[in-house]
């Protein structure tokens, strides 16, 4: 799967983050606003050259796609 296929009200789990993948692209660290294994709407998508940023309804920052398994 790609993730950068993901879509305006897809639902996503987010599954965890390395501070790596906060850094790259200067993304917001969610491990300080969401929950591993909850589930979360994608409000929209930016993608970039190297890496897809999203914004999940009810949440201001912009996280690193690779924080997400899309849900079927």
């Amino acid at each position: 799967m790609i993730f950068s296929k993901v879509s305006k009200g897809d639902l996503v789990t987010y599954i965890g983050s390395s501070k790596e993948q906060v850094n790259w692209g200067t993304n917001d660290n969610p491990d300080r606003v969401l929950i591993r294994g909850n589930k979360y709407v994608v409000e929209l998508t930016e993608v970039h050259t190297s890496h897809t940023k999203v914004k999940l309804e009810g949440f201001d920052g912009y996280y690193n796609s690779v924080s997400f398994l899309k849900n079927d």
